[in-house]
């Protein structure tokens, strides 16, 4: 099942849920798990043996990785800073993976998807607080502004992907200036602000062991 989640399977399709992978797309019936909700290949609707607790607590941290593109080695540093601090260090997790500046790219709506906010980062599109950012993994601070270079506002990709955002599922933390394609961090998210299909308690029990 890690496998099917992690490796190979690059879309948003799952036994239960979607991921979310492919951006506005996963809204739409081009979705390939409205499509279809099983794993692909021969034996995708063949009954499957019963699922240990830990299985389901490792493809849950495996679907959270899958979401945000988020390699093993860097995953597990993300959450032992999280248990460092106050709180539920679930949340903690979910909220620093919030904060990266390529998902503010996404959520602002400048990225069809988080795969392609990445990309706009790491080529040193993005400017914060008027400084060039190309590290993917950048914690965003309250104030702070995002905003995308000159030589880059009439990209097509960016274009389209600013066409099609949607204003009502912009978060509340979040606030964006499609004239000047400037966003500002306007509070830090919180647990009850990401919407994603995630139980993080799964994988505080899975690093728990």
């Amino acid at each position: 099942m890690a496998r099917y989640i992690g490796a190979k399977c690059k879309i948003c399709r799952r036994e239960s849920e979607k991921l979310f992978l492919r951006g506005s797309r996963c809204y739409t019936d081009k979705c390939a798990f409205t499509r279809r909700s099983y794993p692909p290949g021969s034996h995708g609707k063949v009954g499957r043996r019963k699922v240990t607790s830990y299985a389901i607590q490792l493809r849950e941290k495996q679907k959270v990785k899958a979401i945000y593109g988020i390699l093993e080695r860097q995953f597990r540093k993300i959450f032992y800073d999280a248990t460092k601090k106050t709180g539920n260090p679930g949340a903690n997790l979910l909220i620093a993976l919030e904060r990266r500046i390529d998902n503010v790219v996404y959520q602002l709506g400048i990225a069809s998807s988080r795969t392609h906010a990445r990309q706009i980062v790491k080529h040193g599109h993005i400017l914060v607080n008027g400084k060039k950012v190309d590290i993917p993994s950048y914690l965003v601070k309250v104030n702070q502004t995002i905003k995308l270079v000159d030589v880059q506002k009439k990209n097509p990709l960016i274009k389209k992907s600013l066409e099609e955002r949607d204003p009502e599922k912009i978060v509340d933390w979040l606030k964006f200036d499609v004239e000047n394609m400037t966003g500002t961090i306007v509070k830090l998210p919180k647990r009850e602000d990401i919407a994603l299909p995630i139980q993080e308690n799964l994988i505080v029990e899975l690093y728990s062991k």
